[in-house]
C-alpha cells in the first residue's frame, strides 16, 4: 500500500546577469574547453607512445 504523493509542476528560476558577468563566463568557459582538448590531447598521445600491451601509469 503506497500514500498517494502530489506532485507539482517544475518550477522555473529566472535570474539577471549583467553583460560583463556574460562575457567573463563566457571567457572561463572556453579557456576550460581548451584545457579539457589540451588534456585529451595528452592522453592520446601517451597512450601512443606507450609500448603494446603495457599498462598506462596510474597518476
Amino acid at each position: 500500500m503506497s500514500t498517494a504523493q502530489m506532485t507539482r509542476p517544475p518550477q522555473t528560476l529566472y535570474v539577471s546577469i549583467r553583460r560583463d558577468e556574460l562575457r567573463q563566463l563566457k571567457d572561463e568557459r572556453e579557456l576550460l574547453q581548451q584545457e579539457v582538448m589540451r588534456l585529451r590531447a595528452h592522453i592520446i598521445q601517451a597512450q601512443l607512445d606507450q609500448p603494446a600491451g603495457a599498462q598506462p601509469a596510474l597518476c
